[in-house]
């Protein structure tokens, strides 16, 4: 039976936060991810521009999934994803956790807001359907960035969900990005730069 796999990219010996990074997948895919995956592999530069952000201090981990697929109701990589979050608990116990996610890893990251682990998350481009609800907690921060020209997933739906999280108490950031599509490559450097800054802000807050 396929496993979701875990990889620290970066571990400082004393972390101030965990910022846990979750690729993209498909609708429906029971294969497994391999690690050459072009999904998993554009999350690389966003895992290291978090390890590089100022102050510095923050520790990595990328999540492969088990299926590439959303599967339906088994959300097949929502329940990975919790599962990780259960790891990375026990290796960095009451440390601040934030969620990168893209495409399907931002829908991954919008259905982990309800867990009080979670102090922010950025979801990127993320995959937004009529059957998502907003879930959120007291304290939780959030960053949404969509291309103005992304024809895979939903800029109306992304801003529908960043509005109604806000309604739930969430401090949200809804930011378009102009002309850029889904794969994020017009800009590259802006969606790194901007992701990797807002997370350690948040999460170290004292800097």
């Amino acid at each position: 039976m396929t496993a979701a796999t875990l990889r620290w990219t970066t571990q400082p010996d004393e972390p101030r936060g965990v910022v846990l990074v979750l690729h993209g997948g498909r609708e429906r895919s029971h294969r497994s991810v391999p690690p050459w995956s072009p999904a998993l592999l554009r999350m690389l530069p966003f895992a290291s521009a978090v390890a590089a952000a100022p102050p510095g201090g923050l520790a990595v981990v990328m999540l492969r999934y088990a299926h590439r697929g959303w599967n339906g109701v088994d959300a097949s990589p929502v329940r990975d994803a919790r599962r990780a979050l259960e790891q990375v608990e026990v290796r960095h116990p009451g440390v601040p956790v934030g969620l990168l996610g893209h495409s399907m890893g931002g829908r991954v990251a919008l259905h982990l807001g309800d867990d009080p682990r979670v102090t922010a998350l950025v979801a990127l481009a993320p995959w937004v359907t009529p059957a998502d609800r907003p879930v959120s907690h007291d304290g939780l921060q959030a960053l949404f960035m969509h291309g103005t020209r992304d024809r895979v997933t939903s800029l109306a739906a992304s801003r529908r969900m960043a509005r109604a999280m806000a309604e739930l108490g969430a401090d949200v950031t809804y930011e378009a990005v102009e002309g850029e599509g889904h794969a994020m490559l017009r800009r590259p450097r802006l969606w790194h730069r901007r992701a990797a800054e807002y997370l350690a802000h948040r999460l170290v807050p004292d800097r």
